[in-house]
């Protein structure tokens, strides 16, 4: 197999971007950006070492949790999770971040790139309570380029469509994978029963 290892290479793969691909990046939010954020329920966050290594992880809450500071920065939330902080700790060292908001049911996503520093600010963190339960931090993004993502990646795999989802008892439950990739002497059920606890007591 050969690889492709420049950029010229690749770009004789490909046609060039078309104007409006090119120019639709923004460096700052604008009311349709905003718009979108305020009813997003969902982001993923890319991030990388000081290595390369690279790390992705969803952030959810209601739609809007992630806050507005001003039209070039923005504020995510970070409850409590199972506390590896491998994007945290990411960005530490290397404060570059991809974010991907999603809107159930929209095909179209928002992307913004840009810089991360991470903060326990008491009023930011109070601004973004939930559930009457402050952040443990905040990550502020300063935007480098904002820009709406064309639908084709969820008209192909039609994400949203009902009808084309696997029948979830079909699948194991992460009660059984854990149980299987660690070996574990609990069975399925008492696994998938206390996370189900731990899911409950520590949403927010």
């Amino acid at each position: 197999m050969e690889f492709i290892t420049d950029r010229e290479a690749l770009r004789q793969h490909y046609r060039a971007p078309g104007d409006g691909a090119v120019r639709k990046e923004l460096r700052r939010l604008d009311r349709h950006a905003k718009g979108f954020l305020a009813r997003s329920p969902f982001v993923l966050i890319g991030s990388s070492d000081d290595k390369g290594n690279a790390d992705v992880t969803p952030k959810g809450d209601k739609p809007g949790f992630v806050a507005i500071l001003d039209d070039a920065t923005i504020a995510i939330p970070d409850r409590p999770g199972n506390n590896r902080l491998d994007t945290l700790e990411n960005v530490i060292v290397n404060p570059a971040v991809g974010l991907l908001f999603l809107i159930p049911g929209m095909n179209e996503t928002l992307r913004i790139n840009g810089d991360a520093r991470l903060t326990a600010d008491p009023a930011l963190c109070e601004r973004l309570a939930a559930e009457g339960k402050l952040p443990v931090t905040v990550m502020v993004v300063a935007i480098k380029a904002v820009y709406m993502h064309c639908a084709k990646a969820f008209m192909r795999s039609e994400l949203w469509v009902s009808g084309t989802w696997p029948d979830r008892t079909s699948l194991p439950t992460l009660g059984q994978i854990l149980r299987d990739q660690l070996a574990l002497a609990d069975n399925a059920e008492t696994l998938d029963r206390s996370l189900d606890e731990s899911y409950r007591k520590s949403m927010w």
